[in-house]
């Protein structure tokens, strides 16, 4: 995917809560209405690498992360709060296949549905042209006052 990063490494924490070392995404490629993509090379000092390939959790973080990361930089071009968000429900998942260190994965998210502060994506993680995994996901989020029921 040869496409110039709307944000990389150094600045991908501007969009999602989580700090080193449990960022699973490098770059957001891109970010519309509908559809958010992210880049991610697994290292080999990856938490998640186990016998050299990453685990399945780390498969579901990555998809997670980058629906936080297009959820995060939206806020930010609509100068809003980038809001926190918890997983609620996973559904279908699939793990094709685990990447080895080294790896580069492609993610995409596309929104399904959004209420209040639910929204539904599908997420698909692809090395290459291969599917590794995929799931749909219903991600809570955390109302700017903090409280759930806001």
């Amino acid at each position: 995917m040869e496409a110039m990063s709307l944000l990389n490494k150094e600045n991908i924490t501007s969009v999602i809560p989580q700090r080193p070392p449990f960022v699973m995404i490098d770059e957001l490629i891109q970010c519309d209405e509908n559809l958010t993509r992210t880049a991610f090379t697994v290292r080999q000092d990856n938490l998640f690498l186990e016998n050299g390939r990453l685990g399945s959790s780390a498969m579901v973080e990555n998809i997670a992360q980058t629906a936080a990361a297009g959820s995060g930089y939206k806020a930010l071009k609509e100068n809003g709060p980038v809001l926190v968000g918890f997983i609620g429900a996973i559904k279908n998942l699939v793990i094709a296949d685990l990447p080895a260190a080294g790896d580069l994965l492609q993610t995409e998210t596309r929104l399904v549905n959004s209420v209040f502060n639910v929204s539904i994506v599908e997420g698909k993680v692809f090395s290459g042209d291969k599917l590794m995994a995929s799931c749909e996901m219903k991600i809570f989020l955390q109302p700017p006052t903090g409280r759930p029921d806001a």
